[in-house]
């Protein structure tokens, strides 16, 4: 009886042994953006069939995002905020930056939209109309890809929004629409979180289109130079993966309510 149960205490020493040998984990830094809109619970699936590699998403704003990336929280960042993913891989913490896919920026507002927003020329004037009629904006507040988008827009108009108009949340896009839609008052957000929120609000874009909006997103694996602890083969299996054919196609192909959310731009 004795010698059964060491030989069944090996076994399973054995097994377990082999599984924590054969299980990786890669730590994924991201934005709400990708979170909330699905798309991430549509991929990582496909991945992990294909690689056996887990994913453990971690969702914060992309400046966020970048300092976990920085501090070696983190093996890769998916993130949008171009002047920051080129300064975290020429200070070294990145390896590269690759392109991955893009959707664009809109205005969120009020169906009854009293300031006529879509008659505006470009974006820049309809942050100075907001700000002129002090109608109530909510803004991310939190150094994510959006408000560092919201803040180029006011820095170009030469305008610092502050007042009871002007509402920081320092929350994801979520819950920043949310109160947007509480408020009824306006926002910038991503257009796949808008999109995958549309039917359970009653917000509406009120504008879109200047090239301004155009929101890319990046992909880049830490630096196990800066790091060593960190996964740069699982990292590059998965950007691999994201930006070959079958994770381009997938990303290409989900959809919300019918409407594609991002658009694949990885480049060959």
């Amino acid at each position: 009886m004795k010698k059964c149960l060491k030989v069944l205490f090996f076994l399973v020493v054995t097994v377990l042994c082999f599984s924590n040998e054969k299980e990786i984990r890669l730590k994924l830094a991201t934005t709400t953006s990708t979170e909330n809109s699905g798309l991430l619970g549509y991929l990582l699936p496909e991945f992990k069939k294909d690689s056996g590699i887990t994913v453990d998403v971690i969702s914060v704003g992309t400046g966020k995002a970048i300092k976990l990336g920085e501090n070696g929280d983190v093996d890769v960042v998916l993130v949008h905020a171009r002047a920051l993913e080129d300064k975290f891989v020429s200070d070294g913490f990145g390896v590269k930056r690759y392109d991955l896919m893009y959707n664009d920026f809109v205005i969120l507002g009020p169906k009854k939209d009293k300031l006529n927003l879509k008659k505006q020329k470009n974006a820049a004037d309809v942050f100075k109309l907001i700000a002129n009629k002090g109608a109530t904006f909510i803004s991310r507040g939190d150094e994510s890809g959006t408000h560092v988008k919201e803040k180029e827009i006011w820095k170009s108009i030469n305008i610092t929004p502050e007042g009871k108009w002007y509402k920081e949340a320092g929350m994801g896009m979520e819950e920043v629409i949310n109160m947007a839609n509480q408020q009824q008052g306006y926002t910038l957000a991503d257009r796949g979180t808008y999109l995958s929120m549309k039917n359970k609000i009653d917000l509406v874009i009120c504008y879109e289109g200047d090239k301004i909006l155009f929101n890319p997103y990046g992909v880049i694996a830490v630096n196990p130079e800066k790091q060593p602890h960190t996964q740069i083969e699982a990292a590059n299996k998965f950007i691999e993966w994201l930006i070959s054919e079958k994770g381009q196609k997938l990303i290409g192909s989900y959809k919300v309510g019918g409407e594609v959310l991002f658009f694949p731009d990885a480049k060959k």
